[in-house]
């Protein structure tokens, strides 16, 4: 009698149970979903703040890369953070602007401006907004513009310039970076124009 007893409360639980369990879980299922607060379409994914009719009224470059080779065998590359194509009579213009010369003797120059303008008629870019030039040499160069020749090693500033290097600080009006001649594998850095050397020894 007492094993007949004990099956038949283990049957009543299990009846209890099949119809409680799911009356709880669809109970927990509801109290989710009344709980839960309603969806704020303010509350989306953010995208990019980008005005889309600007971009098709000026569309432009982003991280844009060029890369060549001049006549004399040095490789050039130049990196924009933005750059906008040529637009009719516009020329291609660019901000940000990184670049690096490296020449055949194994030297290299570091570029570094707030803007610049490709001449393709002249084959050179044009730099401003405050041109760093840093040389492997040592020297550090700062001017308001400098141009970068496309087709030949050629770096001229368009006006004065402020420099430190081995020798010490020195100002100038002009500085030109290129071969000493055509076919010269030497390549040189010459102040120009009312030269001034701090001159700075070196600690001995």
């Amino acid at each position: 009698m007492a094993v007949a007893r004990r099956d038949n409360l283990h049957s009543r639980l299990v009846a209890f149970f099949k119809v409680v369990l799911p009356l709880v879980a669809l109970a927990i299922l509801s109290m989710l979903f009344l709980v839960s607060r309603g969806v704020n379409p303010e509350d989306a994914i953010p995208y990019a703040d980008v005005d889309i009719a600007d971009r098709v009224r000026e569309p432009r470059l982003t991280q844009a890369v060029f890369a060549g080779m001049t006549a004399d065998g040095a490789a050039l590359t130049v990196q924009a953070a933005e750059a906008r194509p040529e637009q009719g009579e516009a020329p291609m213009q660019a901000s940000g602007l990184v670049g690096l010369l490296e020449t055949p003797d194994g030297a290299r120059t570091d570029l570094t401006a707030a803007t610049a303008v490709l001449d393709a008629a002249a084959k050179r870019i044009d730099l401003g907004g405050g041109v760093v030039i840093a040389t492997s040499g040592g020297y550090r160069v700062e001017t308001d513009g400098l141009r970068v020749a496309l087709d030949r090693t050629g770096l001229d500033s368009t006006g004065s310039v402020t420099a430190t290097g081995p020798l010490g600080t020195l100002t100038a009006g002009a500085l030109h970076v290129g071969q000493t001649a055509p076919d010269s594998a030497t390549y040189v850095m010459v102040f120009k124009g009312g030269v001034k050397l701090v001159y700075l020894p070196a600690a001995q």
